[in-house]
């Protein structure tokens, strides 16, 4: 990825990972690696940036700030305003620790909420979650 096809809240030279403030630029949703697997099959070529969290088990996708305000979901945390994320740099696309599980770009950044929201409970309900 080149410097102008980065988001402009990524800093494209940066070789660390860094902390920024969810709820400005982005919204994230925090799931467990194997819901988030699932979830990512179902969407495809449909997902936004994701973050893999190689340490934590973890998958964090993008969404428009706002937009999972009100979801209530098993095993899912929507990571908004007064929270932060750390963030990969841009090279940095496979394990071990932070990395993107899918890249973002100016024009593929954010996960649309309510396909994000359908995969993630189809995905609870293949696993039988008893909450759902």
């Amino acid at each position: 990825m080149t410097v102008d096809e980065a988001p402009w809240w990524m800093h494209p030279g940066s070789v660390e990972v860094r902390i920024v403030a969810a709820g400005g630029w982005w919204d994230a949703v925090r799931v467990p690696l194997d819901l988030g697997i699932d979830a990512l099959r179902d969407l495809g070529d449909e997902t936004g940036a994701v973050i893999g969290d190689g340490f934590g088990g973890r998958l964090y996708w993008l969404i428009p700030p706002g937009s999972a305000a009100d979801w209530e979901l098993p095993q899912v945390r929507v990571l908004g305003r007064g929270c932060h994320v750390a963030i990969p740099p841009l090279h940095r696309v496979t394990r071990p620790g932070l990395y993107w599980r899918v890249s973002p770009s100016r024009d593929h950044e954010w996960t649309n909420t309510p396909r994000l929201h359908s995969a993630l409970r189809t995905a609870l309900l293949r696993g039988k979650s008893p909450t759902i």
